[in-house]
């Protein structure tokens, strides 16, 4: 089981492969791993497979909502935004896969320009796999398959990557050009600033205009892209960031929950521990004693 995500400063993954230098991410997580039930917006050029094996998710990609149940799945394009939540406490287990274009023949003229075609910023940006048509049920299946693989520490790694690309090879026959505008890439790169600026200086006290100020945007559009492609205003994006760095102090450290409040950003430590509890659902207190650790 794996929970956790490693993100840079502009929401890119560093994504941890089961074998070093052989770019395909096979795991089984769970969102009671993540703060909040739910993953952080993030990106990565690899394509990524979602089957739920447990539970519900909703999935968030570049600014669009989609409710997995269980036994459903999504493909998600190549440097899509996106993050998955559950509602509730409802336990949400999954299978996730990526593939990373390099395999694919990315490094060759045509493998790049048919790559371009099937996963640039023009195709869709996400495909629903249901059960309940053929070609989904296969694709589902074999991510289960090779999670099954995975599991037994292969040493045909031939067959892997064979699974790998018949998975994608399926998406590229069926994906198609966007039926909706696509993201521009300079929104999304004003968000990256935006957020970027929040996880250098959330410790600080921030201003709307002073997030503004760092994509180089007005205060309504700031709001304007935070609502698009978040689906947060930039004070709640703040706040969120803030309380999931305050887990993350109280997991690892001993620090006084006085003092990580502050070191958080928050003006008060009753006002920190009365936003914690709106948002984890118990006290700093409680979390620091019941917090799971997390699976190596």
């Amino acid at each position: 089981m794996y929970g956790g995500l490693e993100l840079f400063s502009d929401l890119s993954e560093r994504l941890k492969y089961n074998v070093p230098d052989f770019p395909i991410c096979v795991y089984r997580g769970s969102l009671r791993f993540f703060d909040t039930n739910a993953f952080a917006y993030h990106w990565h050029t690899d394509l990524e497979f979602v089957r739920i094996l447990e539970g519900s998710m909703d999935y968030v990609v570049n600014g669009r909502e989609i409710h997995l149940g269980r036994g459903d799945g999504i493909f998600v394009n190549s440097k899509r935004l996106h993050r998955g939540s559950s509602t509730g406490s409802e336990h949400c287990v999954y299978i996730v896969v990526t593939v990373h274009p390099m395999l694919l023949g990315e490094n060759t003229f045509a493998g790049k320009v048919y790559l371009d075609q099937k996963f640039g910023h023009t195709a869709e940006d996400f495909l629903f796999l249901s059960p309940d048509v053929p070609w989904q049920q296969n694709v589902l299946n074999l991510l289960g398959g090779m999670h099954e693989s995975m599991l037994g520490a292969p040493d045909n790694l031939l067959h892997l990557l064979a699974q790998a690309v018949s998975l994608c090879a399926c998406m590229a026959d069926r994906i198609r050009e966007n039926s909706v505008e696509p993201v521009e890439a300079d929104q999304l790169a004003i968000i990256h600033r935006m957020t970027d600026y929040i996880h250098q200086c959330y410790e600080s006290k921030l201003t709307i205009d002073e997030i503004a100020a760092a994509g180089s945007v007005c205060r309504s559009r700031c709001c304007e892209l935070f609502k698009r492609h978040v689906h947060l205003t930039p004070n709640h994006y703040l706040t969120r960031y803030r309380i999931r760095k305050s887990c993350e102090m109280l997991k690892e450290t001993s620090r006084p929950v006085s003092e990580i409040s502050l070191a958080c950003g928050f003006q008060t430590s009753s006002y920190f521990s009365h936003v914690f509890r709106k948002q984890i659902g118990q006290t700093p207190q409680d979390y620091r004693k019941q917090a799971p650790a997390l699976p190596a």
